[in-house]
């Protein structure tokens, strides 16, 4: 008996090994505050992102991504968790999911995988029990000094997973080995900027520290290719929020929400030289690639696996995606609901502006803005960060509006589209455990230039979901 128990022991460990052997390695390469548009693959003239850009030629360029959070760690955790923010317990800005919480590369970890994250955290205690390796210090000005070394210094009997998060392009910005790389005189701001001086130096900063993010991408592809590695690494690019400008960060629209995903990997797991229009979440990355793995996806994960999209780009996929913007600096409650027509926004705090995160706030490219405001010079898109009160609803026909500029909520003919998007929400808010509490987080700061901190600086409110016990509620909500 005891022989024969050994012997099974011995084949579930060869077995497994094997297995092992035979699964992708995985890398995401995350960016900190980089909107979907500011890659040269996604038409952004000015940015220079070769390597990026070769990947997406090579793989498939995701045309309708959607983050969960237009908020550093609330969309960082829910990318991880495979969770919404209000599920995750760490809704808000700077907040962190309970300890017992699973990460996707802990069951990686769990099933053979080799894990080592480089670079901006930004989640919590619970998440490092998922690495094998973590690094916190000494990545550099931007995020990536680690990344190669982590790739040669692996071990090379297992099959690895790589959270690869660059500081890049977060504010500040520091001097670099590519600054002055972007002219700004060669830079045409964003309609919604203003087309001054100090906006397009600012945005050439910007795009320096972007460019950085896409030069030390190229350098681990690099190494993949001399370990004869690359043809059998999913190899995802994207980013965690829409850039740290007015209009973008914090907005639960395009500008803010939409992100840019690239996806290359082996042949019989991604279609090359393809796009996809299909709508997905950012919930659905992490049993994505436990399914590529062929790991057991836990009912923890509400997203859902899109490999067949990976492997067949023209697939459709989700009917919805959701949406949150809750604290970050400034009191706030959003939602939004998108579908493959129209996109639905609810705002529980429309008293409020929508000046964007206090870095925003106190950038050039903000100070512009309200030296146009003072002028009375600005236009009405340029407009809308200072407007207030807000409308509570807002719709957009994105058939014909794919900038979200027309809010077509009180327009009759729409009556019957803005019924079933404001129920399809209100039936994911309720199904998931959201709420929304009366004693919210407020403002840290005035909002206004300068971080002047206000008199409820680092109190905090009660979390979205936390009354409903969200963090134990696994419901997908809508598909």
């Amino acid at each position: 008996m005891i022989k024969f128990t050994s012997f099974f022991t011995l084949f579930l460990l060869f077995s497994f090994n094997i297995s092992s052997q035979n699964a992708p390695n995985v890398i995401i390469f995350i960016g900190d505050d980089i909107s979907w548009d500011d890659f040269g693959c996604y038409g952004n003239p000015y940015v220079q992102t070769p390597n990026i850009d070769k990947l997406a030629s090579e793989g498939i360029k995701f045309n309708n991504f959607y983050l969960t959070a237009s908020s550093c760690s609330p969309s960082r955790n829910s990318i991880i968790t495979g969770r919404y923010p209000h599920n995750t317990g760490a809704a808000e800005l700077h907040t962190e999911p309970p300890v017992w919480m699973k990460s996707f590369p802990e069951i990686l970890n769990e099933n053979g995988y080799y894990t080592a994250q480089a670079g901006k955290f930004h989640m919590g205690e619970y998440a490092k029990r998922g690495f094998s390796k973590v690094s916190l210090k000494e990545n550099g000005d931007g995020g990536e000094r680690k990344w190669v070394e982590f790739i040669q210094d692996r071990p090379k009997e297992k099959p690895f997973f790589m959270w690869f998060a660059a500081f890049d392009a977060h504010r500040g910005w520091g001097e670099n080995e590519f600054s002055n790389t972007h002219n700004p005189k060669d830079i045409e701001p964003p309609f919604y900027l203003a087309d001054e001086e100090a906006t397009k130096i600012d945005l050439a900063k910007y795009y320096d520290e972007i460019k950085r993010f896409d030069y030390y991408i190229g350098k681990v592809v690099d190494e993949l290719e001399k370990q004869n590695e690359l043809d059998n690494t999913l190899i995802i690019v994207m980013a965690d929020n829409g850039r740290p400008f007015p209009h973008s960060k914090t907005r639960v629209n395009d500008r803010g929400m939409k992100t840019p995903f690239v996806v290359f990997g082996p042949k019989n797991l991604v279609k090359r030289n393809a796009e996809s229009n299909a709508l997905v979440s950012a919930i659905d990355i992490a049993p994505t690639i436990l399914s590529a793995a062929n790991v057991t996806i836990d009912e923890q994960f509400q997203g859902v696996s899109f490999e067949k999209v990976l492997k067949k780009p023209s697939s459709a996929f989700r009917n919805h995606v959701f949406a949150e913007h809750n604290w970050h600096d400034y009191e706030a409650y959003e939602r939004m609901v998108r579908t493959k027509d129209f996109m639905y926004i609810f705002n529980a705090r429309p008293n409020f502006p929508q000046s964007g995160p206090a870095d925003a706030v106190g950038s050039p490219s903000y100070k512009d803005l309200l030296q146009l405001k003072e002028n009375r010079e600005l236009s009405a898109i340029q407009a809308d960060i200072f407007v207030t009160p807000r409308p509570s609803e807002e719709l957009y026909d994105m058939k014909s509006d794919s900038l979200q500029l027309l809010n077509v909520a009180s327009v009759p003919s729409y009556k019957n589209e803005l019924e079933r998007m404001k129920t399809t929400l209100k039936t994911w808010m309720e199904t998931t455990g959201d709420n929304i509490p009366k004693d919210l987080t407020k403002d840290w700061y005035e909002r206004k230039p300068d971080y002047v901190k206000t008199p409820d600086f680092e109190v905090r409110g009660e979390m979205p979901g936390e009354a409903k016990n969200a963090v134990k509620n696994n419901n997908k909500g809508a598909f």
